[in-house]
C-alpha cells in the first residue's frame, strides 16, 4: 500500500509539473464526450475520456502488481 501511494504521488507531481504541455493534448474533446452548450448553460460529461483513463490506469496497476 505504501509503494502504491508513493507512485500515485509521484505521478500527480509529474502531471503538475508537465501541466503546460499536457493541457495542449486533445483529451476532453474526444468523440463520445457529451458537451451541451446553450446560451446560459454549459454541460460537459467526458464519457470517452473517463473510459480511456480508466483503461490506462488499470493496465498500469496490473503491470505494477505483476
Amino acid at each position: 500500500m505504501n509503494r502504491t501511494l508513493i507512485i500515485i504521488g509521484l505521478i500527480i507531481i509529474a502531471a503538475g509539473l508537465l501541466w503546460p504541455w499536457l493541457s495542449r493534448l486533445p483529451f476532453g474533446q474526444l468523440p463520445g464526450d457529451i458537451a451541451v452548450r446553450r446560451e446560459n448553460f454549459s454541460f460537459f460529461f467526458p464519457v470517452t475520456t473517463m473510459i480511456l483513463v480508466s483503461v490506462v490506469l488499470s493496465a498500469l496497476m496490473w503491470l505494477f502488481n505483476r
